[in-house]
Order: structure tokens, then C-alpha cells, then sequence
């Protein structure tokens, strides 16, 4: 079956509310691992994980740092507005983050039916920031931001805003979340969402790791807030997927070249986005050798791209040589890839993460790594309470095809 014809109510399960972490726990790596290979299901903890992966494995990591994306204004009325900062608007990370008096973002309004017009004042440690909507988009709006001063925004939202915890976290942030959902590596600002399979690691793991001869490798990608809309549709060729920046070096790319015979493994569903569109960025690289800008769409691999038949050492090496043509030492581009069942994994051979929502794009990515057993694995998580969602625990499993 296409991936397109695909019904979500087949990827639904009962998910009380109960079984959803509210708060992570004291200890980050003291949070429960479900290992899943070759359909046998065995439980520990995550300060064992590097008992269970191979020797010489790479695991791969996002390092997108979650800013502080909330800001909430109180209007000369007393009507509290909440901006949601998803992404710049029409302008790359560093230079939007890095302004020092004016930048546009596309947002989320709570409460915009009470701002009819004219600006929105706050006052951040002795800066006036205004906020103003220049236009309105089909899902969003674009908000403009004036400020005085030589800050940063990114200092600016560090005191004026706060943590975006997921909408299932039914409480305000609070002290332990500025830390908590933030992953130990977090390094370069721009995400919405933590990238949570990334939590439990520590630097105790990353030691046990290491003794193993287990390599690291990191990458960016940005995480929007479009990792929890809803699919909506009948099937899933009417679900728009929502796209994400990436932003890779060009040694970590070479790293994989050089992994490709051991067992690189996903930390996270990003990860795994990142590494799979790494491969079919270098099939386009391949194809069109005089491309100037490469990016991944929704339908790609299973459309035109079907065809090919590049190893992964092909693409990635094809991603290399226009990458070194075009004289970057980085990749910055966005993918929209959606990984669902009928999807073939050229790079991944595993994945490390977290126990997702019914009926939604990222339970449909499990579904593609490890077929129908989704359904047994969920139920022993649900069965030997295990806790779900962005502060529970989660799970190492092992691609089906291996």
C-alpha cells in the first residue's frame, strides 16, 4: 500500500490520561527503556542502554536547544495575549535569533480576537518590545518585533518568555521545566519542542557509552510545533506534513560514510528524520548534480525518487561532492518527510524514542520501523506501566529489516 492511501484510525490506541507524565522524573536516566529486537520485548532502564547496542555503534543526536518560545503580553484593558513563536519568518535561525532590534517570526495568537490593532508593548529588564501583526497567513501570522537597545531577541524571549511544555501537559511551566525539557547537549536555539528522546541521556550514560567504544555523532534539526498536529484526514495523502529545518555539518556527514557497516541508531524521531532525509538529499544531489538548493518533500521518496537505487555510501557521497562544489561546510535546508509504513530505511538500523500519541505522524514513523508489533509493544508498555509522551519513558528498538 502507498503511504498516501494509509487510514490513521488504524494507528490508534487507548491512551488514559493517567499513563501520560506530567513531570519528569527525579533522575534523568533512571526513566525505563523497552528494548524491542527481533519481536523479543525486555524492559530496564536508560543508565543501561549501552548494555543492549552493539559494540561500535554511532548514535545519533539532535542538539537543537528549545527557546523559550511563549511570550505572553497584558493589554492597558487587562486581556492576556500568548504569542507562540513557531519559526522565523522568511529568515534563517542565527540572523533572526541574533538581531538586535527587529525580526519577524510566523506565530500562533492566543487570544487574537481581542487584538484588533496597534501594538502590543512589554517591558524586558529596561527594553520596550513591540509586537505587531503584519499579516495574516491561512494557519498562522506573521508578528513583527521592535525593540530598543543592543539585545539579542534570543536574551529578549530568555526572560520575557517561557518554556513551550506540549498542549497534553495540562499545567504552566514551572521551575524544573526550564532544565528538564532541555537535553544536557542542547546547543543551537530554534525549537518549539524538546526533542525528547534526548532527555534521559546523561553525562553517566555518555560515559558508559564511550567504554563501549559506542561514537556520538550530532545534528540539527529544529522542531516545530507541527510535531503534534493532529492528522485530521481520512487518509494520510490529505495530511499536509509539516516541515522542519535541518542544519548538518559536512563532517558529520562523512562520520556516517565511515559508519555505514556498524549500527547507526536514531536518537529521537528528528534524528531519524534528519539521517533518512541526509540520504535522499544525496540522491537528488546525484540526480540533478546542477541543483542550487536541495530540500526534501512530503511525497518524494515514495514518488519520483521510488526509482533510484542508491546505496546509502552512494548518496551520502553524493551529498559530500555537491555540498564541497558548492563550497558549504554546512548543510541548511528544510525536509518534510513523512516515514510511514511502506517506507524503506536506507541509513537507520534502530531507534531510541519515547512512547508516542494515537492517531499521529510520529506513531506512524514506530509503525514503519517495526511494522504491526507496534501494537504488542505499546500494549506491554501500557501493561508494565511504562509513562508516555515527552516526559516518560521510552524505548530502543530495533528496525524489523535487521
Amino acid at each position: 500500500m502507498h503511504p498516501k492511501n494509509i487510514s490513521i484510525q488504524d494507528y490508534t490506541y487507548n491512551l488514559p490520561d493517567d499513563k501520560i507524565a506530567g513531570h519528569p522524573l527525579t533522575e534523568r536516566d533512571s526513566s525505563k527503556l523497552l528494548v524491542y529486537k527481533k519481536g523479543a520485548i525486555v524492559t530496564d532502564t536508560y543508565k543501561n542502554i549501552a548494555s543492549h547496542l552493539p559494540q561500535n555503534s554511532l548514535l545519533v543526536f539532535n542538539n537543537t536547544k528549545v527557546i523559550n518560545a511563549r511570550v505572553v503580553f497584558t493589554k492597558d484593558t487587562g486581556s492576556v495575549i500568548e504569542i507562540f513563536l513557531l519559526e522565523p519568518y522568511k529568515a534563517d535561525y542565527t540572523k533572526t535569533l541574533t538581531a538586535t532590534k527587529t525580526c519577524n517570526w510566523k506565530c500562533f495568537i492566543g487570544g487574537a480576537g481581542k487584538w484588533k490593532s496597534g501594538s502590543l508593548q512589554l517591558m524586558v529588564n529596561g527594553n520596550k518590545l513591540l509586537a505587531t501583526v503584519i499579516e495574516k497567513l491561512p494557519d498562522a501570522y506573521v508578528v513583527e518585533f521592535i525593540w530598543g537597545g543592543n539585545t539579542s531577541f534570543a536574551e529578549l524571549i530568555e526572560h520575557a518568555g517561557n518554556i513551550p511544555l506540549p498542549p497534553y501537559i495540562k499545567r504552566k511551566p514551572e521551575g524544573e521545566d526550564k532544565e528538564r525539557y532541555q537535553t544536557i547537549y542542547a546547543k543551537f536555539d530554534g525549537s518549539v519542542a524538546a526533542p525528547t528522546a534526548g532527555l534521559h541521556f546523561t553525562d553517566a550514560v555518555f560515559k558508559t557509552l564511550t567504554e563501549k567504544n559506542i561514537q556520538t555523532q550530532f545534528v540539527t534539526l529544529h522542531v516545530g510545533a507541527g510535531t503534534f498536529k493532529p492528522v485530521k484526514a481520512t487518509v494520510m495523502e490529505q495530511h499536509e506534513m509539516h516541515a522542519e529545518r535541518i542544519d548538518v555539518d559536512i563532517t558529520a556527514v562523512k562520520n556516517l560514510i565511515a559508519n555505514l557497516g556498524n549500527t547507526v541508531v536514531a536518537v529521537g524521531t528528528t534524528s531519524l528524520r534528519t539521517l533518512e532525509s541526509l540520504y535522499w538529499l544525496g540522491v537528488k544531489a546525484i540526480v540533478n548534480k546542477n541543483a542550487e538548493q536541495l530540500e526534501v518533500k512530503q511525497w518524494d521518496v515514495y514518488d519520483e525518487l521510488q526509482q533510484t537505487n542508491f546505496t546509502a555510501s552512494e548518496a551520502l557521497t553524493g551529498l559530500v561532492n555537491w555540498m564541497q562544489e558548492k563550497k558549504l561546510t554546512s548543510l541548511f535546508t528544510q525536509t518534510q518527510i513523512i516515514i510511514a509504513p511502506g517506507y524503506h530505511f536506507k541509513i537507520a538500523k534502530a531507534i531510541v524514542t519515547n512512547f508516542h500519541q494515537p492517531q499521529s505522524t510520529l506513531l506512524l514513523l514506530v509503525a514503519a520501523a517495526v511494522g504491526d508489533e507496534w501494537k504488542t509493544i505499546y500494549n506491554y508498555a501500557l501493561e508494565n506501566d511504562f509513562r508516555f509522551l515527552s516526559y516518560g519513558d521510552g524505548s530502543l528498538l530495533f528496525l524489523n529489516a535487521e
